[in-house]
């Protein structure tokens, strides 16, 4: 793996190289993922799901058999929610998904018309009292619960804090759409930049800014834990990139 990371063949890892495969990963990962869903979905075989075929497989059990259970909250909830996301991301308008609007369907934090439908399902997600915003307190019910009524631990409270100085950028005390988005989807944070860059810090011994062969394997456990190596996975089988 480190000699298909190392695109000059110099023996060494760069920032740049090492983020050029970490967004590769990535985007295998999420075909890869599409492709080994898609034949449960196109069942007329058609390299195509329409919404009915989706909506077939997904649901058509609930459909049939659950039509007044009580389970069926969650479920009439998710139906209406998946179908605004199909739509979303069918581009063309026919209720029927290519590879690439089913891949923006099944993954819609990776493109860019696609960002509002994260954002909204974010809001709605955290949003209990539905009023359209998250409060402080959602914010904080998202990632806690606080069952025994006791103090909260330190990283709750700088978790509020970190709400009130770079969540609620209006401080009016809640966040709308547009601070849900610079939350969940900042446009200046490049993730697989940010990962590139820990690797080359944590592992890089004689501090030249870049790795070597033996400074990786040295630190294989750092990068048996990253997405360079899709936490570990890549190094059971062999790829042809």
């Amino acid at each position: 793996i480190v000699d298909r990371i190392d695109d000059n063949k110099d023996g060494y890892l760069t920032t740049e190289e090492l983020k050029n495969w970490i967004k590769r990963v990535q985007k295998r990962y999420i075909y890869e993922n599409v492709a080994k869903v898609w034949k449960d979905y196109d069942l007329n075989k058609d390299n195509k799901i329409a919404w009915e075929e989706y909506k077939q497989a997904t649901y058509g059990y609930y459909l049939e058999e659950f039509q007044d259970a009580a389970d069926q909250h969650s479920f009439k909830k998710m139906l209406p929610r998946d179908e605004r996301r199909f739509k979303t991301a069918d581009l063309d308008g026919d209720l029927a998904a290519t590879r690439e609007e089913f891949t923006a369907f099944l993954h819609p934090e990776e493109f860019e018309h696609m960002k509002t439908i994260v954002v909204l399902e974010t809001l709605e997600d955290i949003d209990k009292n539905e009023d359209g915003f998250v409060d402080q307190d959602e914010y904080i019910a998202d990632m806690f619960a606080n069952e025994e009524g006791g103090p909260e631990p330190d990283w709750v409270i700088t978790e509020r804090e970190q709400f009130s100085d770079f969540r609620d950028l209006n401080k009016d005390g809640k966040m709308d759409k547009e601070e849900i988005q610079h939350w969940i989807l900042p446009r200046d944070y490049d993730h697989a930049l940010a990962e590139a860059r820990h690797l080359v810090y944590e592992s890089d011994v004689d501090k030249d800014q870049k790795l070597t062969k033996e400074e990786v394997l040295d630190n294989w456990n750092m990068f048996v834990g990253s997405q360079a190596t899709n936490y570990g996975e890549d190094l059971t089988r062999n790829h042809d990139e």
